[in-house]
Formats: structure tokens, sequence, C-alpha cells
């Protein structure tokens, strides 16, 4: 990877040294050699970093890992995989799990399903689009899974599930459950991935699926999209570009974060040691923070300040109505998994990379 730009991210040391860490951790590895990933979603946040870490892995310890990435706008996917595009281990599919899926020579024997939109302009702008990726999308993919008699489908959710947290409870066990008003536009996301969730559970019962749940807190890092419309994305990227932090509310707003690293080592931890039919949450309380602190942490790190502006109307439309919505990742942590980042580390890193790749 020494010859890649250093305009790419994978030309950044400090973020080839932490992928290269994740793909030591203590995880059975040697269920992927040889085997196949099918990553939907290839291009996002996540999804980029899940295949950044199987990549690396087949390079440093010889997996023979095949990633099958996932995704609608090749043009993106040539630039962000440049460097795999013509590797035997990497295969590139375009197209709209929406649609009838054309996944000719795959056979996966696992599946991460990533795809989503997972912003508030997204929410907004399409919530159509919204619906059908976790619902329509999820029980494509499924059927694709099952035709490959995969081994294992990993369903990528949210702590958006939960909805505004009313009770007594600190944070959510994934036995809880919230207050969503579904009779809203913006409750497209949360009820969609709780059908999502809802049809691998069918599809475990009727058809003998294996499948484990992620719900993910909110995820941020380096390999964020610059369409990335949400509060953190956009101080991040604000922070990077040594700009004044923007604040669109009181920032009362009392969330769990989660660094996109440890996001990808807990897919991994549950698809490689997880049980069949259960949802994990992914979450640290060393990453719970207000949004107002956040702010404050980001502009402390830039040396700038945090202004308040009042939200557009497409970006109130986007935004979730939870004011409080923190995650218990004890069930997780028991498989083995921690985070390696805290909100103050997994920041200052991200800020860092977002710096040099800028």
């Amino acid at each position: 990877m020494d010859t890649i730009s250093k305009k790419h991210i994978l030309g950044k040391r400090l973020y080839q040294q932490e992928i290269q860490e994740l793909t030591a951790l203590p995880l059975p590895w040697e269920k992927l050699k040889n085997k196949t990933v099918a990553i939907s979603g290839a291009t996002g946040m996540i999804g980029s970093f899940l295949v950044d870490v199987l990549m690396t892995g087949n390079q440093i310890h010889g997996w023979n890992c095949k990633v099958c990435a996932i995704s609608r706008r090749e043009e993106n996917a040539r630039i962000r995989f440049a460097p795999y595009w013509d590797n035997e281990n990497f295969q590139y599919v375009s197209c709209d799990i929406n649609q009838e899926l054309a996944l000719p020579h795959v056979a996966a024997d696992y599946v991460i399903h990533g795809a989503s939109n997972t912003h508030p302009v997204a929410y907004a702008t399409d919530p159509i689009g919204t619906i059908l990726t976790n619902i329509t999308g999820t029980a494509h993919l499924l059927d694709f899974a099952k035709a490959c008699n995969c081994k294992r489908f990993v369903f990528l959710s949210s702590v958006e599930i939960y909805g505004e947290n009313n009770s007594d409870t600190l944070r959510f066990r994934e036995e809880d459950c919230g207050y969503i008003d579904c009779n809203t536009m913006r409750a497209g996301y949360p009820e969609s991935k709780r059908a999502g969730e809802a049809l691998c559970q069918a599809y475990i019962y009727q058809k003998s699926m294996d499948a484990v749940i992620l719900r993910l807190s909110r995820v941020y890092g380096p390999t964020m999209l610059s369409s990335d419309s949400k509060a953190l994305a956009q101080f991040l990227k604000k922070g990077a570009a040594r700009e004044n932090i923007v604040l669109k509310s009181q920032g009362n707003q009392y969330y769990s974060y989660a660094y996109a690293g440890d996001a990808v080592s807990a897919i991994l931890w549950a698809m490689l040691l997880g049980e069949n039919g259960q949802a994990y949450n992914v979450a640290d309380p060393g990453s719970d923070i207000t949004l107002k602190e956040l702010a404050a942490l980001i502009a402390d790190y830039a040396g700038t300040e945090v202004i308040y502006e009042i939200p557009d109307e497409v970006e109130t439309a986007g935004y979730s109505r939870a004011t409080k919505a923190l995650l218990d990742g004890t069930k997780l942590k028991r498989l083995g998994w921690k985070p390696r980042e805290s909100i103050q580390s997994g920041v200052k890193k991200t800020l860092s990379l977002l710096g040099e790749v800028n």
C-alpha cells in the first residue's frame, strides 16, 4: 500500500495501522479462510472499513477470503477500492438491492447487509427508498443468502429501533423497547429497521437461516461520506477544516456513539462468535455524551467555537425525535468484544485523519 496516494484514506499510515491491528484481534479468523463475504452498502462508512479490514487480512495473514463489494454506483467504488480493483480476492457488483438482485458468479458464505440511508437529509428527501432498502432490500439479500446456503447473515440495524426512552432504565438492553410515533414521515427509518429485524427472524424460523443482528449506536469515523448530514458528521467536517462548530439545537440530546473501527470489530465479533437469532447492541459508556458536549469537545480540539443556527425545513424533517438514546452493550461484551476508542480518542483520531485526507 506504500504506492497509494496520500489523498486516499488507504494512503494514511494511521489508518493502515488501525486496519492492520483489527486483523490481529483474537477472533476465529480461520472461519474466513477460503470463504466469500458479500457486503451490501460496501462504499459506505462501515462497509468500506469492513472491506479494508478483510482485504488487509488477506495481504498480511493469507486468509484468501474473497470479498464481494455491493453498491449502486460503480464510479464511487472504483475510486474507493482502487487498490483492490484487480485483486483476485476482490469482486465488485453494481446493483440496486431494492430491485431483483443481479449477483452473477457469487456464492457467499457470509452476507453483511449494510446498505441503508443513514442520515437526516436522506430520510427527508428519500423516505420511500429508506423504507424499501430496509425491508425489500433485506428480503432480497436474505433470499440470496439462502440460495447460497450462506453460513450466516448479518443485519446492521440501529439504535433508532428503540425510539424515545420514556422509562426509568438509563440504557436500552436488547429486550427493551421505547416509543416511536409511527404516523410520521421520519418514522420510516426506525420502523423499517424493526421490520428488517423481524424479516431476519422470519427467515430463521421459516427457512432455517442463520442470522445475527447488530444494533449500532451512532457511528462516526474517518470513512464517513461527504454527503453525511448527521450532526456529528457535520461537526467533524467543520472541525477538520478548523471552522466553527454549528449546533442547530440546544444540544441536550444524550446519545451513545461508536467509532467506526469499533463498529467493524463488533460486526466481525457477532458474525464469527454470535448466536443465531440474537441481537447485539454496539455501545460503551465511554462514548455516551450529549450533543452540546460533543460540539464543545470537537471545537476544543479544532481551536474554534460552537455557534448556534436554526435548521432548515429539510434538516428538521430528518432529525431524530429521540432526546435520550443510550445503549447497554453488555451482551456483546460477554462474547469478548470491547471497544478500542472512547469518544475523546475516537474523535481525535477521526479529526486527524480527516485533516490529512482533506
